[in-house]
């Protein structure tokens, strides 16, 4: 399968991250690219840097001035302080309910927790390149399905989908599920699903295209109530406006089984079918793997090789993106098994 890389993405190297209060070494890191770029190579995968510019569809998905203030934000935090290129920036304050969200302020931890909506997605020198280089790689995967290829993978990091219209979050800063999905609805899809498999719900893709009826999406995740992001992904978010119905959100318990992972998928395939999508993007986390530092279901290696086929089954011109998965070493081969079994299908 034809795969875009981010030969940008190790400018993005935090050291370290807020996991639940405590400093930690951050989970998102260059590693989880190398992997997958690895395994992809030894399978006979081809992998390509991007070709394609996204900023035109950026600008159709994320609020023009969250990508002028990310941009610019290292470079601000830089003219705070020259010392502070040595120091991560971390927000500490949110406008949360009754404050105003519609004055950008002054101060940069101020304009930070702006546009973040948590403290787990930090900053550094290279975070813009990065993740400007991913949307071009999704961007590009659209252009090629759309010119004609069956499937398309991006291996690219930072990942997206916590990513809203103009904020960050869960190590997400630019949406690349929704750069794809609209790229292939400015080229002509009527239709668009977006099938999100990750253990956290796509809460920023969601946002993207809630009131939209010509865009799908579906996600199966851990329930909002014990699970990050907590504060969306629940059943009854249906959608809104011209795009009710057209969200379903199939949150399962930690601890949840191959056995009923896949029952949710097949629910997931059945609502797709009946949307009627041109083209598919799947949100490939593969942080569902039994030993994932993070999360708490229990898919094993072979069980992504099963996605990959089922995946293939829907029929679709297919743009895969990956998101999430954080036991690096099997990171991999859990991505390979995807795109063989796809391509086994």
């Amino acid at each position: 399968m034809l795969a875009f890389h981010n030969p940008l993405h190790r400018g993005h190297a935090p050291v370290h991250e807020f996991f639940r209060g405590e400093r930690v070494p951050c989970f998102e890191n260059p590693t989880r690219a190398d992997y997958v770029e690895s395994s992809l190579r030894a399978r006979g995968h081809r992998l390509l840097a991007p070709d394609a510019d996204s900023s035109t569809v950026l600008g159709q998905v994320h609020a023009a001035r969250y990508l002028a203030f990310l941009e610019g934000a290292w470079q601000q935090w830089l003219a705070l302080d020259t010392a502070n290129a040595s120091v991560q920036p971390f927000p500490s304050v949110w406008p949360v309910r009754t404050l105003r969200s519609d004055r950008e302020p002054d101060n940069f931890i101020a304009r930070l927790g702006l546009y973040s909506m948590d403290n787990g997605t930090p900053l550094a020198a290279g975070t813009w390149a990065a993740a400007k280089a991913g949307a071009d790689a999704a961007a590009s995967a659209a252009f090629r399905v759309d010119a004609g290829e069956r499937a398309v993978f991006c291996c690219t990091r930072p990942p997206g989908h916590h990513a809203g219209p103009d904020f960050m979050g869960g190590y997400c800063f630019l949406n690349n599920a929704a750069v794809a999905a609209q790229a292939l609805r400015d080229r002509g899809a009527d239709r668009v699903a977006v099938l999100d498999v990750d253990y956290h719900h796509g809460n920023g893709t969601q946002s993207i295209f809630y009131g939209r009826g010509d865009v799908l999406f579906v996600s199966i995740h851990g329930d909002p109530r014990t699970e990050y992001p907590f504060y969306l992904g629940h059943a009854d978010e249906t959608g809104e406006g011209e795009g009710e119905g057209c969200n379903l959100n199939l949150p399962l318990p930690a601890g949840t089984t191959a056995t009923a992972w896949f029952a949710a998928l097949e629910q997931a395939c059945a609502r797709i079918a009946r949307f009627g999508a041109d083209a598919l993007v799947v949100s490939l986390g593969l942080d569902t793997f039994e030993g994932d530092p993070i999360s708490r279901f229990a898919l094993a290696c072979a069980d992504f090789s099963r996605l990959g086929a089922r995946l293939a089954g829907l029929k679709l011109p297919t743009v895969l993106v990956l998101e999430g998965g954080y036991a690096t070493a099997e990171l991999g081969t859990n991505a390979g098994n995807v795109l063989d079994g796809f391509e086994q299908a």
